[in-house]
C-alpha cells in the first residue's frame, strides 16, 4: 500500500497538512516543487547544449588553425615550383644602330686618247697617221695626256671620301629681363670678397643720428648684378634701423661693376646677397 502512494501528489500533501496553514511555508514549497524541477531540467538541458556547441566550435577553430599553416606551406611550395618551371624571359638584345656608311663618290676616268705630239720629221719617217679634225670629233674619248700612274683607258677608279660632320651644341640665349636666384657661375667682385669689404669700409658713412643713439648691427641687402656687371635693383632683406638701411642701400648702389654671373656660357642677371655691418668705434 505504501508503494502506491505518490508523496508529491496533492492528496498526500492535503493529508499531511490537514488542519494546518497552507498559505505559506512547507505546503507552498511542496506544491511548487514540480514546476521548479521542470524549470531546472530545462535550464540544465540548455546549458549542456550550449557547452556542446561551444566545444564543437572550439574544436572546429583549432582544426582550421592547425590546417592553415600546412595549406600555406603547400601553397608556397606550389608557387615556388611554378616560378622555377616558368622560363626566364629572354633579354632583348639592344637594337644595333647601323653605322651610316660614308658616301662613296665615284671618280670616273674618262676614256682618253693619247694626244700625238707634234714633231717636224721627214715624210718617210712618219710612223703614225694623224687623224683629221672630223675623226677626232666623232671619237668620244677625251683628248689629253694619260696618267700612267692612275691606270689606262676604260678603268674606273672609285675613291672613298669620308664625310666628317662636326655638330656644335648651341645654347639658347637667356631672356634679358629674367633675374636668376642661382646660376652656374656666380658674379664676383673684382679682387674677391676681401676687396669688396675693403671697398665698403672706405665708402660707408655712419649715419650721425644712429651714431648718437648708439645703434649698430648688420643690414642684410640683396641686389641685382646685371649682365654688364652693374648694380641694378636693391632690396633690404633684414633691416636694423631706418638710417642704417638707407646708408646700406646708398653704398651698394655706388658699387663698381662686378664680373657678371653666367648660365650656359651667357652673362645673365643674378641676385646677390650682401651683409653690410655697422659698428661704432667706441663700442665694446
Amino acid at each position: 500500500m505504501a508503494k502506491d502512494v505518490d508523496l508529491s501528489s496533492k492528496e498526500w500533501r492535503d493529508i499531511i497538512f490537514e488542519g494546518k496553514n497552507k498559505e505559506f511555508g512547507a505546503y507552498q514549497l511542496r506544491k511548487a516543487s514540480d514546476s521548479r524541477h521542470n524549470r531546472a531540467m530545462i535550464v540544465i538541458v540548455i546549458v549542456i547544449a550550449i557547452l556542446f556547441a561551444l566545444a564543437f566550435l572550439v574544436n572546429t577553430v583549432i582544426k582550421s588553425a592547425e590546417a592553415r599553416p600546412e595549406d600555406t606551406i603547400e601553397q608556397a611550395m606550389a608557387e615556388m615550383v611554378t616560378e622555377e618551371a616558368e622560363p626566364e624571359p629572354e633579354e632583348e638584345e639592344p637594337q644595333r644602330i647601323e653605322e651610316q656608311k660614308p658616301e662613296v663618290i665615284k671618280e670616273e676616268l674618262l676614256n682618253t686618247a693619247k694626244m700625238t705630239e707634234v714633231a717636224i720629221v721627214q715624210d718617210d719617217q712618219v710612223d703614225e697617221e694623224m687623224k683629221s679634225q672630223d675623226e677626232l670629233k666623232e671619237d668620244d674619248r677625251a683628248i689629253g695626256q694619260v696618267n700612267e700612274d692612275r691606270g689606262v683607258d676604260d678603268i674606273i677608279n672609285a675613291q672613298e671620301h669620308k664625310e666628317v660632320v662636326v655638330v656644335e651644341e648651341k645654347t639658347e640665349p637667356v631672356e634679358d629681363n629674367h633675374v636668376f636666384e642661382a646660376v652656374e657661375q656666380d658674379p664676383q667682385f673684382p679682387g674677391g670678397t676681401a676687396a669688396l669689404y675693403e671697398w665698403l669700409n672706405k665708402n660707408l658713412v655712419y649715419p650721425p643720428i644712429a651714431a648718437e643713439n648708439g645703434v649698430q648691427g648688420t643690414v642684410s641687402v640683396r641686389f641685382v648684378v646685371k649682365k654688364d656687371g652693374s648694380v641694378g635693383e636693391v632690396q633690404v632683406l633684414r633691416g636694423k634701423d631706418p638710417e642704417l638701411d638707407k646708408e646700406a642701400i646708398r653704398v651698394v648702389k655706388k658699387l663698381p661693376k662686378f664680373i657678371p654671373g653666367k648660365m650656359n656660357g651667357h652673362a645673365v642677371n643674378v641676385w646677390f646677397t650682401l651683409p653690410v655691418r655697422f659698428k661704432l668705434a667706441n663700442a665694446n
